[in-house]
């Protein structure tokens, strides 16, 4: 049996590292909102026949005045371009400047958002995430609310929280550099994703809380509390690992295989349930066993 729990130190050295590091990018950089949150235009142009370059395209929009464009390659001959200005003319303007470029250009799409839809949609961004953060709380210290010793059930609660806020942290973290260094937007997809990361997460951790309530309930009175965890943890880990790598496998192939418009939908959730993983092993159980150490330290 591994002593997971006596090495949880260096678990919150690496998670603490990754948070600190996450905090750091997301103050110096932030996150590269894309259209649903700026409001802007996103048309798509395909050209089977001539090879197009990403700065050819740039330095023809800029010759109308545009110069905050992203381009970005897609399948088939086809580029999305997207530009802070959802005016009619200017798309007009946009799209007869790269046919007079490049004569056979097609436009294949074309979508654009106002600012106020656009503000809209953060606030409702930022409740979804509070609600499920709170409801997904209140639900465990209710469901573990038959095990109040030596652990009171709010504290799963927290621990299941804390593990959360973890995974969304990183990723989002992660999601600063690739915006930053990469060009990386985040859309409404990126707000589902970080939603099922949180339903991913936090079905880890309370198969591990479960697993600990039976032992706890079945265990003898000689067991510690954290030789109870350490127990419990050893006997949920391979299932743990073993279902989120059918998850990692297919979202890969998704990621590989699959279109653009899904793909940072797809890196996200990647990048989420790895980290969610990990933090329902290492860090959620870890949290626990120090609560109550803490406690016990307090009333001895």
């Amino acid at each position: 049996m591994y002593n997971i729990i006596g090495q949880r130190k260096y678990f919150y050295i690496l998670s603490g590292a990754l948070i600190v590091s996450s905090i750091i990018s997301l103050s110096a950089w932030g996150l590269r909102y894309g259209l649903d949150f700026t409001g802007g235009t996103l048309m798509e142009i395909r050209n089977e026949k001539l090879d197009i370059e990403n700065d050819e395209i740039k330095a023809s929009l800029k010759e109308i005045g545009i110069e905050d464009a992203v381009v970005t390659p897609a399948q088939n001959g086809a580029f999305l371009i997207r530009y802070g200005n959802s005016d009619d003319e200017k798309n007009k303007a946009v799209l007869g400047k790269l046919k007079e470029k490049f004569p056979d250009v097609q436009n294949t799409r074309l979508d654009y958002i106002g600012p106020s839809i656009s503000s809209e949609l953060k606030k409702k961004a930022i409740w979804a995430l509070l609600v499920a953060v709170i409801g997904i709380a209140l639900y465990i210290s209710y469901a573990f609310r038959k095990v109040s010793r030596p652990v009171e059930s709010w504290k799963y609660g927290v621990g299941a929280v804390a593990a959360l806020v973890h995974d969304v942290l990183i990723t989002v973290g992660i999601f600063s550099i690739l915006g930053h260094y990469w060009n990386i937007e985040i859309d409404t997809t990126f707000i589902a994703a970080l939603l099922t990361i949180l339903g991913f997460s936090v079905h880890d951790t309370i198969v591990v809380y479960d697993r600990t309530r039976e032992n706890l309930l079945r265990g003898s009175a000689r067991e510690t509390f954290d030789e109870t965890v350490n127990q419990s943890l050893n006997e949920t880990m391979a299932r743990s690992i073993n279902t989120s790598l059918t998850v990692v496998i297919t979202l890969l192939a998704i990621l590989i295989f699959g279109g653009e418009s899904i793909k940072n939908f797809t890196l996200a959730l990647l990048i989420g349930i790895t980290f969610g993983t990990y933090s329902s092993i290492f860090v959620a159980s870890a949290l626990m066993v120090d609560w109550w150490k803490f406690q016990a330290n307090k009333q001895n």
